[in-house]
């Protein structure tokens, strides 16, 4: 008899609790599905369930197979879509939200060369820097710049932004430049709303030195104090993405080069891999094309 299939109906009858409810997931008669869970246990040579005439219940060695055999059955299932996947059209209207600057910066102008390849999916782009419910607010897909914390979520890394901190010439010129972390108590700090004030360095020789900052000014918006520290207003600490071309042409100055700020992973973030639509797959690997190899400092 198919592993595969006595693994199917094992599978169901414990996802429906009883025999019944897993015939009727599955398609097949009652008989059908205790003759492939039978002929498991005798092949396997040990009893997964407990039966009773009112209930039924996991033996310690059906709960191990039951968790084993779930995720073979997923990663069959996940095999079979990316196949049908890759030899199907893209079709329909696909949501992505995206933080806001990185979207207008380096997001908008691959959407023409997307679409331009698949004629058949149409955009529809938020750019915001607030974190969306993906499945609450109906998003197939979203692009965040952070250090994902565990979730139900599926992401794929695109790439990684260095933080760089940065000033004008004006303003060091103004108020000098500071040597350590620790100096940076006593400037005027240009803030991003959703970063903490604790900032944390990496010296060359490994060591870690903290400073809490006092934001002069701050911004849900990463461009917002770009721009007033372009104008002398204050130090920034802000992903390359945003100022790397502005500290290559000497527009601001990235400040204790030798403490490392942190990098940040760019991601993709969907809701499943499980029956993943075919043009949020085609759109996870066209960004992850994209941004391969790509650095901004």
């Amino acid at each position: 008899m198919d592993k595969v299939q006595e693994m199917t109906s094992f599978v169901a009858v414990v996802d429906a609790g009883s025999f019944i409810g897993a015939a009727d997931a599955t398609g097949m008669t009652k008989a059908a599905v205790s003759r492939h869970v039978a002929e498991l246990e005798r092949r396997l040579g040990v009893r997964l369930l407990h039966r009773t005439t009112r209930r039924l219940s996991l033996t310690d060695e059906g709960r191990t197979f039951y968790s084993r055999a779930r995720d073979l059955l997923a990663g069959i299932t996940e095999a079979e879509a990316e196949l049908t996947a890759r030899s199907t059209e893209p079709t329909g209207l696909l949501r992505i939200t995206a933080p806001l600057s990185f979207g207008v910066l380096h997001l908008a102008p691959l959407w023409a060369r997307f679409t331009a390849e698949h004629a058949q999916v149409s955009l529809d782009i938020t750019l915001s820097d607030r974190v969306v419910d993906l499945v609450d607010e109906g998003f197939d897909l979203a692009i965040r710049i952070s250090r994902l914390p565990n979730s139900t979520l599926v992401s794929r890394q695109l790439g990684v932004t260095r933080m760089l901190l940065c000033a004008s010439p004006a303003y060091l010129a103004a108020h000098g430049t500071p040597t350590v972390p620790a100096e940076l108590a006593s400037h005027p700090i240009l803030a991003y709303s959703y970063w903490p004030d604790d900032w944390s360095f990496t010296t060359a020789d490994g060591r870690t030195e903290r400073v809490v900052v006092k934001p002069f000014m701050r911004s849900n918006n990463g461009d917002t104090s770009r721009i007033a520290a372009l104008a002398g207003q204050g130090i920034t600490l802000q992903p390359d993405f945003i100022v790397g071309d502005d500290v290559r042409e000497g527009r601001l100055v990235h400040l204790l080069p030798t403490h490392d700020a942190g990098s940040i992973g760019i991601h993709a973030v969907y809701a499943s891999r499980k029956h993943l639509p075919v043009k949020v797959r085609r759109m996870v690997d066209f960004l992850a094309d994209a941004f391969d190899g790509v650095r901004w400092s």
